[in-house]
């Protein structure tokens, strides 16, 4: 089974639109194939607005450790607050005498579980996020959400990933198809890691290309092979000859250049990917994107 994942240097640059449009391809396109889709994007997870999946599990994803204090055994000796380094310890609004863990402040480092003088403070597991396995019209969709200001969204990004892998071992499926995080951060790596693919979805401009530039190094650097496709290539041509210049230079292949077209939004509306919605230019061309993804793959 191969595993290909689409990413993007930066965000708003239309990966999500073309993932589910993979999706729908390769559940009803020319070439039907048993996919798998996952959405690592755990911080503004929204392949989901397009597929539309009906949720059959989900389970509580494990973040770190954050102090808790035990009010009927607080002396108020605020030692705790003293050896906080994160200022995360405060008054209680409504116990002036007892003091409280700000749980979005508190690092879990546990400095004052051992300095409290009546054991009064104990680390706790918080729960970080969700993870959901879903099915979706085009085959089943594994997901995850990862609560505000919480960490560790790189390891859920894994979790989701091996939900998947082991959900569909041994059921025939051909390929797992993640729609992954922007930027180049730690969500990113996860996404990419064991890969066999990776489709970097641009678009010409300025800050287009100096984040396609950036994610390519991180593809190299971790040794996952990459592709390219331009999205709205043909609104600024410059920035386009530009990106594929690069690619010619540095022997990535360009294997496709999405027209600015104004049915992608139509069906983002109608929560539709735009293959489904109909054949325009920008449908056109995620299909022959597609077919040369398969190919490689």
């Amino acid at each position: 089974m191969k595993e290909l994942v689409v990413l993007s240097g930066k965000g708003g640059t239309g990966k999500t639109s073309v993932t589910a449009s993979f999706a729908h391809l390769a559940a009803e396109g020319s070439r039907p194939i048993r996919a798998v889709l996952v959405d690592a994007d755990v911080d503004a997870s929204n392949l989901e607005l397009v597929l539309q999946p009906e949720v059959l599990k989900e389970q509580d994803f494990p973040g770190g450790k954050v102090a808790v204090i035990d009010p009927a055994l607080c002396s108020g000796s605020l030692i705790c607050v003293e050896v906080c380094r994160f200022d995360a310890i405060i008054q209680d609004p409504d116990h002036s005498d007892l003091m409280l863990v700000d749980p979005i402040a508190c690092e879990g480092c546990a400095s004052c579980v051992y300095q409290c003088p009546t054991e009064a403070i104990r680390m706790e597991q918080e729960i970080a996020g969700r993870l959901f396995y879903s099915e979706s019209r085009y085959g089943p969709l594994f997901h995850a959400s990862l609560w505000p200001a919480q960490e560790n969204s790189g390891k859920l990004v894994m979790a989701v990933r091996k939900m998947a892998r082991d959900h569909v071992e041994g059921d025939g499926y051909e390929v797992i198809l993640v729609d992954g995080p922007p930027g180049i951060g730690c969500p990113v790596i996860s996404s990419m890691t064991g890969t066999d693919l990776t489709l970097m979805v641009t678009e010409p401009g300025a800050a287009g290309i100096h984040d396609l530039k950036r994610i390519l190094d991180t593809a190299e650097h971790f040794g996952i092979p990459a592709v390219v496709c331009i999205n709205k290539a043909d609104i600024y041509p410059e920035g386009t000859d530009e990106i594929e210049a690069y690619c010619r230079e540095h022997d990535i292949p360009a294997i496709g250049k999405i027209p600015f077209d104004t049915s992608v939004t139509e069906a983002m509306v109608e929560g539709m990917p735009v293959t489904a919605w109909g054949d325009g230019p920008a449908a056109q061309e995620i299909r022959h994107i597609w077919e040369q993804l398969i190919t490689r793959l």
